[in-house]
């Protein structure tokens, strides 16, 4: 008699490619993957290019409130919201490959494989975790350091090995929206950030490791201000768990400051 071999479930592989409600889409720059006010049925895990997820009051003024990077789920609080609306706006930045998942089949695998269900557990938590970073960078610290901070994010400075790397397009008028000041201020930030020799821009945006002297050692505009962390912040759902422990420890110790 024949053993049959058990298989393994590996998250990793789940979530490479389609299958069973889910299926692989591909999005060029400016492509929707879903509006604000759409129905919330499914999620995305990004795997190529970046997405920016932006929101529209009701008196039609838009907002960027994040930036998302692959490794990272998009959607997410869809499978919280029942037959709700999204309440958000998830557009590419650039061409974009993306697993769509179905709201049945995301459910479904969360409750009966618990390595994904570890794995997803982690990405909300460090998720919710920059979210409070954010809000301790908006509270605190000066609009040239929230910069900074941005666009090492963009950058992945968090991820070791990285001296300097090309972000994609994006204009001043959306970094003014992510950081609460004027495309003016902005404008003054990046031109002495360029003459510092800490970034360099023709058309796109080269961001050098020395930026982050800005948040460690400046003693900017505002003496006062408070370094949020920024390690930890564009962890992907595959490798976030190592990092969220270290993440939460340098966010108590920067709210204790």
């Amino acid at each position: 008699m024949i053993r049959q071999k058990s298989i393994t479930f590996d998250p990793a592989t789940y979530l490479s490619g389609a299958g069973s409600g889910r299926k692989i889409v591909q999005l060029k720059a400016k492509g929707i993957f879903f509006s604000q006010g759409s129905s919330a049925d499914c999620i995305f895990y990004l795997q190529k290019g970046r997405a920016k997820i932006t929101v529209v009051s009701i008196a039609g003024k838009e907002a960027t409130i994040t930036l998302l990077s692959p490794g990272e789920f998009i959607g997410e609080e869809s499978i919280a919201l029942g037959v709700g609306q999204r309440l958000a706006t998830a557009t590419a930045i650039t061409a974009c490959t993306a697993l769509k998942i179905e709201k049945s089949e995301i459910v479904r695998v969360i409750h009966e494989e618990h390595r994904f269900s570890d794995l997803f557990v982690a990405f909300l938590l460090a998720r919710g975790l920059r979210t409070q970073a954010d809000l301790v960078d908006q509270l605190f610290n000066s609009s040239e350091k929230r910069l900074a901070r941005i666009l090492l994010l963009m950058a992945e400075f968090d991820r070791p090995g990285k001296e300097e790397t090309m972000i994609p397009a994006i204009t001043q008028e959306t970094l003014a929206e992510m950081i609460g000041t004027t495309r003016s201020r902005v404008s003054y930030f990046m031109n002495r950030f360029r003459k510092l020799g800490f970034i360099e821009y023709n058309g796109r945006i080269r961001v050098r490791k020395s930026l982050l002297n800005v948040i460690l050692y400046d003693q900017p505009f505002e003496q006062n201000a408070v370094s949020a962390p920024l390690l930890g912040l564009a962890g992907t759902a595959l490798g976030v768990e190592k990092r969220t422990v270290a993440f939460e420890s340098e966010l108590t110790a920067y709210s204790n400051c």
